[in-house]
């Protein structure tokens, strides 16, 4: 019963890594206004290795659409600037010698249908990787020796309540997504 268990949990834990998976893009995903998360991805090559941009400078959101980035040492601006135009992120930095400003342009609609796009196909990869958590517990279940059908049968129930819920969770969030998205 102990294998049964660890099943389930392993599962269980393959699916809200998508689900946390998700939630991690979907904070990157801007939908008009300007957020720190935008830029948690963005390395900056300080002397000579890869570092978070979080861990040169401190990036801060002075409104709506702006983000300020002020590296805690000035010799690393050329550096942060090159790699945010590198991050292909569509934003154009501005460099006063001590802080660069990046201003967050207005969405137009066609690039709203395009954000759309982009975190749908996100959820849809969610779901794979929640129906492939599925398929592994389904074969790991089929290997154990000595376990009754019956009992094997409640587990897959279980497993595939498991798949229903967090696929169903996926569109929740991507629906709040798009929303988001759509709001102008």
């Amino acid at each position: 019963m102990e294998e049964l268990n660890l099943i389930i949990e392993s599962v269980k834990q393959e699916m809200q890594q998508g689900l946390n998976h998700l939630d991690h893009v979907f904070q990157r995903i801007r939908a008009g206004r300007a957020s720190t998360h935008m830029l948690q991805d963005i390395m900056v090559d300080y002397y000579g290795a890869m570092t978070p941009l979080n861990q040169v400078a401190n990036v801060s959101v002075p409104d709506a659409m702006t983000l300020s980035i002020q590296p805690w040492d000035r010799t690393a601006l050329g550096a942060i600037e090159k790699s945010i135009i590198n991050s292909n992120l569509g934003l154009a930095p501005s460099n006063n010698g001590e802080i660069i400003i990046l201003n967050v342009p207005p969405l137009t609609e066609e690039r709203r249908k395009d954000l759309a796009k982009q975190a749908k196909a996100e959820a849809e990869q969610t779901k794979v990787t929640i129906r492939n958590a599925r398929q592994e517990g389904m074969k790991n279940l089929k290997k154990l020796d000595g376990v009754s059908e019956d009992t094997i049968k409640d587990v897959e129930a279980e497993i595939q309540n498991l798949t229903d819920n967090f696929v169903k969770k996926t569109e929740e969030i991507l629906k709040i997504k798009e929303t988001e998205i759509f709001t102008i």
